[in-house]
Protein backbone atom coordinates (compact mmCIF):
# COMPACT_ATOMS: atom_id res chain seq x y z
CA UNK A 1 0.00 0.00 0.00
CA UNK A 2 2.10 3.28 -1.21
CA UNK A 3 -1.11 5.39 0.04
CA UNK A 4 -1.12 7.90 -2.93
CA UNK A 5 -4.31 9.44 -4.36
CA UNK A 6 -5.19 10.72 -7.21
CA UNK A 7 -7.81 13.33 -9.02
CA UNK A 8 -8.94 11.76 -12.13
CA UNK A 9 -10.87 13.82 -14.62
CA UNK A 10 -13.11 11.94 -16.82
CA UNK A 11 -14.82 12.68 -20.15
CA UNK A 12 -16.57 9.81 -21.61
CA UNK A 13 -17.65 12.06 -25.25
CA UNK A 14 -19.92 10.77 -27.61
CA UNK A 15 -21.25 7.46 -28.91
CA UNK A 16 -18.90 4.45 -27.77
CA UNK A 17 -16.61 6.95 -25.98
CA UNK A 18 -18.66 6.54 -22.49
CA UNK A 19 -18.69 2.57 -23.03
CA UNK A 20 -15.31 2.13 -23.41
CA UNK A 21 -14.48 4.50 -20.63
CA UNK A 22 -16.35 2.66 -18.03
CA UNK A 23 -14.69 -0.26 -19.02
CA UNK A 24 -10.85 1.59 -18.85
CA UNK A 25 -12.46 2.64 -15.32
CA UNK A 26 -13.28 -1.05 -14.19
CA UNK A 27 -9.88 -2.21 -14.88
CA UNK A 28 -8.08 1.32 -13.14
CA UNK A 29 -9.66 0.28 -10.10
CA UNK A 30 -8.32 -3.29 -10.11
CA UNK A 31 -5.24 -2.26 -10.51
CA UNK A 32 -5.43 0.50 -7.67
CA UNK A 33 -6.88 -2.14 -5.36
CA UNK A 34 -4.67 -4.79 -6.10
CA UNK A 35 -1.38 -2.12 -5.95
CA UNK A 36 -2.83 0.22 -2.89
CA UNK A 37 -3.43 3.69 -4.23
CA UNK A 38 -6.35 6.07 -4.63
CA UNK A 39 -7.86 7.36 -7.69
CA UNK A 40 -10.81 10.05 -7.28
CA UNK A 41 -12.68 9.87 -10.68
CA UNK A 42 -15.04 13.07 -11.81
CA UNK A 43 -16.89 12.49 -14.78
CA UNK A 44 -17.27 15.72 -17.45
CA UNK A 45 -20.14 16.14 -19.34
CA UNK A 46 -18.63 17.51 -22.60
CA UNK A 47 -19.53 15.91 -25.82
CA UNK A 48 -21.79 16.78 -28.82
CA UNK A 49 -25.33 16.26 -26.90
CA UNK A 50 -23.73 18.95 -24.54
CA UNK A 51 -23.26 21.08 -27.35
CA UNK A 52 -26.61 20.53 -29.27
CA UNK A 53 -28.76 21.54 -25.94
CA UNK A 54 -26.43 24.44 -24.48
CA UNK A 55 -24.37 25.46 -27.68
CA UNK A 56 -21.33 25.30 -25.60
CA UNK A 57 -17.93 22.90 -26.17
CA UNK A 58 -16.08 24.25 -22.84
CA UNK A 59 -18.51 26.26 -20.68
CA UNK A 60 -17.02 28.44 -18.97
CA UNK A 61 -14.84 27.96 -16.35
CA UNK A 62 -14.37 23.87 -17.43
CA UNK A 63 -10.83 24.98 -18.16
CA UNK A 64 -10.08 25.95 -14.12
CA UNK A 65 -11.67 23.15 -13.49
CA UNK A 66 -10.20 20.58 -15.60
CA UNK A 67 -6.29 21.93 -14.54
CA UNK A 68 -7.12 20.44 -10.80
CA UNK A 69 -6.20 17.13 -11.96
CA UNK A 70 -3.47 15.36 -12.84
CA UNK A 71 -5.27 13.31 -15.65
CA UNK A 72 -7.94 13.53 -17.75
CA UNK A 73 -9.01 10.45 -19.53
CA UNK A 74 -10.82 10.83 -22.80
CA UNK A 75 -13.37 8.38 -24.40
CA UNK A 76 -14.26 9.94 -27.93
CA UNK A 77 -15.67 13.30 -29.23
CA UNK A 78 -17.53 13.03 -32.64
CA UNK A 79 -20.86 13.50 -33.03
CA UNK A 80 -23.24 12.37 -36.42
CA UNK A 81 -25.35 15.71 -35.34
CA UNK A 82 -22.41 18.39 -35.44
CA UNK A 83 -20.43 19.43 -37.84
CA UNK A 84 -17.14 17.90 -38.29
CA UNK A 85 -14.34 20.36 -36.44
CA UNK A 86 -16.57 22.13 -34.15
CA UNK A 87 -16.38 19.62 -31.64
CA UNK A 88 -12.59 18.87 -32.38
CA UNK A 89 -11.18 22.47 -32.47
CA UNK A 90 -13.91 23.50 -29.20
CA UNK A 91 -13.03 20.44 -27.47
CA UNK A 92 -9.59 18.62 -27.85
CA UNK A 93 -7.62 21.17 -29.71
CA UNK A 94 -8.50 23.44 -27.13
CA UNK A 95 -7.69 21.42 -24.26
CA UNK A 96 -4.48 20.66 -25.88
CA UNK A 97 -3.48 23.80 -26.71
CA UNK A 98 -4.71 26.15 -23.17
CA UNK A 99 -3.59 23.36 -21.13
CA UNK A 100 -0.43 23.13 -23.00
CA UNK A 101 -0.33 19.30 -23.54
CA UNK A 102 2.64 19.98 -25.81
CA UNK A 103 3.83 16.35 -26.02
CA UNK A 104 1.66 13.65 -27.76
CA UNK A 105 3.20 10.31 -26.80
CA UNK A 106 2.13 7.21 -29.38
CA UNK A 107 3.32 3.74 -28.46
CA UNK A 108 3.52 1.38 -31.73
CA UNK A 109 3.09 -2.19 -30.25
CA UNK A 110 2.13 -5.58 -31.69
CA UNK A 111 0.42 -7.63 -28.90
CA UNK A 112 0.63 -11.32 -28.91
CA UNK A 113 -2.32 -12.51 -31.36
CA UNK A 114 -3.51 -9.58 -32.96
CA UNK A 115 -3.25 -9.98 -36.83
CA UNK A 116 -0.71 -7.29 -38.55
CA UNK A 117 -1.51 -6.68 -42.00
CA UNK A 118 2.56 -6.52 -42.61
CA UNK A 119 3.46 -9.80 -44.22
CA UNK A 120 5.93 -11.81 -41.96
CA UNK A 121 5.92 -9.34 -39.21
CA UNK A 122 5.72 -10.29 -35.55
CA UNK A 123 5.26 -8.32 -31.98
CA UNK A 124 9.25 -8.50 -32.05
CA UNK A 125 9.35 -6.43 -35.07
CA UNK A 126 7.34 -3.52 -34.08
CA UNK A 127 7.27 -2.25 -30.91
CA UNK A 128 8.30 1.37 -31.08
CA UNK A 129 7.14 4.99 -29.80
CA UNK A 130 6.51 7.87 -31.98
CA UNK A 131 6.75 11.54 -29.84
CA UNK A 132 4.81 14.31 -31.45
CA UNK A 133 4.95 18.15 -31.02
CA UNK A 134 1.21 18.83 -29.89
CA UNK A 135 0.56 22.74 -30.01
CA UNK A 136 2.46 24.22 -32.54
CA UNK A 137 2.65 23.63 -36.33
CA UNK A 138 -0.09 24.38 -39.00
CA UNK A 139 -1.95 23.20 -36.36
CA UNK A 140 -1.62 26.28 -34.44
CA UNK A 141 -4.22 27.73 -36.69
CA UNK A 142 -2.03 31.06 -38.20
CA UNK A 143 -3.36 31.96 -41.88
CA UNK A 144 -6.36 33.45 -43.88
CA UNK A 145 -8.32 34.07 -47.22
CA UNK A 146 -8.13 36.74 -49.14
CA UNK A 147 -10.84 37.12 -51.95
CA UNK A 148 -12.54 34.12 -49.99
CA UNK A 149 -15.37 32.88 -51.99
CA UNK A 150 -14.09 34.31 -55.49
CA UNK A 151 -12.37 32.68 -58.38
CA UNK A 152 -9.39 34.75 -57.33
CA UNK A 153 -9.35 33.08 -53.86
CA UNK A 154 -6.13 32.17 -51.61
CA UNK A 155 -6.15 31.03 -48.65
CA UNK A 156 -2.86 30.61 -46.72
CA UNK A 157 -2.18 28.14 -43.58
CA UNK A 158 1.04 28.58 -42.22
CA UNK A 159 3.24 26.51 -39.76
CA UNK A 160 4.39 27.91 -36.36
CA UNK A 161 7.45 26.63 -35.11
CA UNK A 162 9.25 28.02 -32.36
CA UNK A 163 12.67 27.39 -30.84
CA UNK A 164 11.07 27.03 -27.21
CA UNK A 165 8.18 24.42 -28.79
CA UNK A 166 10.66 22.22 -30.52
CA UNK A 167 13.44 22.34 -27.97
CA UNK A 168 11.30 21.00 -25.12
CA UNK A 169 9.87 18.41 -27.32
CA UNK A 170 13.07 17.02 -28.76
CA UNK A 171 14.55 16.92 -25.25
CA UNK A 172 11.42 14.74 -23.90
CA UNK A 173 12.08 12.51 -26.93
CA UNK A 174 15.74 12.03 -25.57
CA UNK A 175 14.54 11.99 -21.67
CA UNK A 176 12.25 9.24 -22.89
CA UNK A 177 14.51 6.98 -24.87
CA UNK A 178 16.29 7.40 -22.21
CA UNK A 179 14.47 5.89 -20.03
CA UNK A 180 13.03 3.52 -22.33
CA UNK A 181 16.63 1.76 -22.85
CA UNK A 182 15.78 -0.65 -25.37
CA UNK A 183 17.82 0.21 -28.72
CA UNK A 184 18.89 3.77 -27.66
CA UNK A 185 17.97 5.30 -30.68
CA UNK A 186 15.93 8.51 -31.35
CA UNK A 187 15.40 9.11 -35.23
CA UNK A 188 13.70 13.29 -36.12
CA UNK A 189 11.53 12.13 -38.74
CA UNK A 190 10.84 15.43 -41.28
CA UNK A 191 11.34 17.13 -44.48
CA UNK A 192 14.62 19.06 -43.94
CA UNK A 193 14.83 18.87 -47.98
CA UNK A 194 11.87 21.12 -48.84
CA UNK A 195 10.72 22.75 -45.12
CA UNK A 196 14.13 24.37 -45.19
CA UNK A 197 12.71 26.89 -42.71
CA UNK A 198 10.97 24.68 -40.10
CA UNK A 199 12.95 21.62 -40.47
CA UNK A 200 16.53 23.62 -40.77
CA UNK A 201 15.54 24.66 -36.36
CA UNK A 202 14.24 21.25 -36.11
CA UNK A 203 17.26 20.09 -37.33
CA UNK A 204 19.64 22.42 -35.57
CA UNK A 205 17.91 21.84 -32.30
CA UNK A 206 17.64 18.20 -32.66
CA UNK A 207 21.43 17.65 -33.24
CA UNK A 208 22.60 20.13 -30.33
CA UNK A 209 20.23 18.96 -27.65
CA UNK A 210 21.88 15.30 -28.94
CA UNK A 211 25.31 16.36 -27.27
CA UNK A 212 23.58 16.38 -24.35
CA UNK A 213 22.71 12.80 -24.66
CA UNK A 214 25.77 10.94 -25.56
CA UNK A 215 24.28 7.38 -24.33
CA UNK A 216 21.29 7.88 -27.47
CA UNK A 217 22.07 7.63 -31.53
CA UNK A 218 20.15 10.24 -33.29
CA UNK A 219 19.08 9.30 -36.64
CA UNK A 220 16.98 11.17 -39.19
CA UNK A 221 14.32 9.80 -41.78
CA UNK A 222 12.25 12.48 -43.88
CA UNK A 223 9.14 11.69 -43.34
CA UNK A 224 7.82 10.02 -46.76
CA UNK A 225 10.77 7.40 -46.25
CA UNK A 226 9.31 6.70 -42.84
CA UNK A 227 6.60 5.74 -43.79
CA UNK A 228 7.99 3.14 -45.82
CA UNK A 229 9.68 1.78 -43.42
CA UNK A 230 6.96 1.71 -41.34
CA UNK A 231 5.83 -0.81 -43.43
CA UNK A 232 9.28 -2.85 -44.99
CA UNK A 233 11.22 -2.45 -42.14
CA UNK A 234 9.26 -1.17 -38.72
CA UNK A 235 11.68 -3.09 -36.49
CA UNK A 236 14.39 -0.20 -37.66
CA UNK A 237 12.79 1.94 -35.11
CA UNK A 238 13.00 2.73 -31.09
CA UNK A 239 11.82 6.13 -30.53
CA UNK A 240 10.83 8.77 -33.54
CA UNK A 241 9.94 12.47 -32.95
CA UNK A 242 8.44 14.73 -35.23
CA UNK A 243 5.95 18.10 -35.80
CA UNK A 244 2.49 18.14 -35.06
CA UNK A 245 1.35 17.23 -39.00
CA UNK A 246 3.46 15.09 -39.83
CA UNK A 247 3.07 13.08 -36.44
CA UNK A 248 -0.72 12.76 -36.74
CA UNK A 249 -0.15 10.96 -40.03
CA UNK A 250 2.64 8.61 -39.16
CA UNK A 251 1.05 7.51 -35.94
CA UNK A 252 -2.76 6.74 -37.93
CA UNK A 253 -0.15 4.43 -39.73
CA UNK A 254 1.52 3.01 -36.86
CA UNK A 255 -1.99 2.34 -35.46
CA UNK A 256 -3.24 -0.12 -38.74
CA UNK A 257 0.22 -2.11 -38.41
CA UNK A 258 -0.30 -2.32 -34.55
CA UNK A 259 -3.53 -4.09 -35.67
CA UNK A 260 -5.81 -1.12 -36.06
CA UNK A 261 -7.45 1.73 -34.08
CA UNK A 262 -8.86 -0.87 -31.51
CA UNK A 263 -5.69 -1.26 -29.55
CA UNK A 264 -4.03 2.19 -30.39
CA UNK A 265 -3.55 4.34 -27.31
CA UNK A 266 -2.13 7.96 -26.76
CA UNK A 267 -1.45 10.65 -24.19
CA UNK A 268 -1.80 14.15 -24.42
CA UNK A 269 0.76 15.33 -21.97
CA UNK A 270 2.23 18.45 -19.95
CA UNK A 271 5.01 16.94 -18.01
CA UNK A 272 4.71 20.06 -15.90
CA UNK A 273 0.73 19.95 -15.71
CA UNK A 274 -2.91 18.06 -16.43
CA UNK A 275 -2.58 15.31 -19.10
CA UNK A 276 -5.24 13.38 -20.80
CA UNK A 277 -5.29 9.58 -22.07
CA UNK A 278 -7.35 8.46 -24.70
CA UNK A 279 -7.94 5.79 -27.19
CA UNK A 280 -7.13 6.82 -30.87
CA UNK A 281 -10.46 5.37 -32.67
CA UNK A 282 -13.53 7.53 -32.54
CA UNK A 283 -16.59 7.48 -30.85
CA UNK A 284 -17.97 5.36 -33.59
CA UNK A 285 -22.13 6.46 -32.90
CA UNK A 286 -23.30 3.02 -35.15
CA UNK A 287 -22.55 0.75 -32.48
CA UNK A 288 -23.32 2.58 -29.38
CA UNK A 289 -25.70 0.25 -26.66
CA UNK A 290 -24.83 -2.34 -28.48
CA UNK A 291 -22.05 -4.00 -26.06
CA UNK A 292 -20.29 -4.62 -28.99
CA UNK A 293 -17.03 -1.90 -29.22
CA UNK A 294 -13.86 -3.25 -28.38
CA UNK A 295 -12.35 -1.34 -25.05
CA UNK A 296 -8.91 -2.79 -24.95
CA UNK A 297 -7.48 0.87 -26.56
CA UNK A 298 -9.45 3.04 -23.59
CA UNK A 299 -8.15 0.20 -21.11
CA UNK A 300 -4.14 0.58 -22.60
CA UNK A 301 -5.09 4.63 -22.24
CA UNK A 302 -5.94 3.94 -18.66
CA UNK A 303 -2.43 2.02 -18.65
CA UNK A 304 -0.48 4.74 -20.30
CA UNK A 305 -1.85 6.91 -17.71
CA UNK A 306 -0.70 4.90 -14.40
CA UNK A 307 2.87 4.81 -15.92
CA UNK A 308 2.72 8.90 -16.44
CA UNK A 309 1.55 8.96 -12.95
CA UNK A 310 4.43 7.05 -11.48
CA UNK A 311 2.17 4.04 -10.73
CA UNK A 312 4.78 1.84 -13.56
CA UNK A 313 4.10 -1.82 -12.36
CA UNK A 314 -0.03 -1.32 -12.36
CA UNK A 315 0.07 0.42 -15.31
CA UNK A 316 2.36 -2.54 -16.84
CA UNK A 317 0.46 -5.44 -15.30
CA UNK A 318 -2.87 -3.55 -16.96
CA UNK A 319 -0.80 -3.78 -20.50
CA UNK A 320 0.09 -7.66 -19.18
CA UNK A 321 -3.86 -8.37 -18.49
CA UNK A 322 -4.21 -6.84 -22.45
CA UNK A 323 -1.57 -8.99 -23.87
CA UNK A 324 -3.21 -12.05 -22.26
CA UNK A 325 -6.59 -11.25 -23.38
CA UNK A 326 -5.22 -10.47 -26.82
CA UNK A 327 -2.92 -13.84 -27.11
CA UNK A 328 -5.77 -16.27 -25.67
CA UNK A 329 -9.46 -15.37 -25.58
CA UNK A 330 -10.78 -12.41 -27.85
CA UNK A 331 -10.75 -14.01 -31.64
CA UNK A 332 -10.83 -10.28 -33.48
CA UNK A 333 -10.18 -7.15 -32.27
CA UNK A 334 -13.11 -5.34 -34.57
CA UNK A 335 -16.09 -4.73 -33.08
CA UNK A 336 -19.13 -7.29 -33.17
CA UNK A 337 -16.41 -10.19 -34.04
CA UNK A 338 -14.29 -10.46 -30.77
CA UNK A 339 -16.21 -12.78 -29.25
CA UNK A 340 -17.45 -11.63 -26.12
CA UNK A 341 -19.42 -8.07 -25.64
CA UNK A 342 -17.20 -4.98 -24.71
CA UNK A 343 -18.33 -5.47 -20.44
CA UNK A 344 -17.27 -9.12 -21.00
CA UNK A 345 -13.72 -7.86 -21.96
CA UNK A 346 -13.24 -5.32 -19.25
CA UNK A 347 -14.94 -7.96 -16.85
CA UNK A 348 -11.51 -10.25 -18.24
CA UNK A 349 -9.11 -7.60 -18.11
CA UNK A 350 -10.14 -6.70 -14.65
CA UNK A 351 -9.97 -10.16 -12.97
CA UNK A 352 -6.72 -10.22 -14.85
CA UNK A 353 -5.23 -7.12 -13.25
CA UNK A 354 -6.25 -8.30 -9.77
CA UNK A 355 -4.35 -11.91 -10.21
CA UNK A 356 -2.08 -11.95 -12.84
Amino acid sequence: MNGNTYEIGVIGGDGTGPEVIRESVKVLKAAAARFGFKLNFTDYDLNGTRYLRTGETLPEGALEELKRHKALLLGAIGHPGVKPGILEKGILLRLRFELDMYINLRPVKLYPGVQCPLKDKGPEDIDFVVIRENTEGLYAGAGGFLKKGTKDEVAIQESINTRKGVERCVRYAFDYTARRNKANKLTLSGKTNVLTYAFDLWERVFYEVAKDYPGIKPDYAHVDATTMWFVKNPEWFDVIVTDNMFGDIITDLGAMIQGGMGIAAGGNINPEGTSMFEPIGGSAPKYTGQNIINPLAAICAGAMMLEYLGETEAGQTIEKAVMEVTAKHIKNLAAGHMGMGTVEVGDLVADLTATI
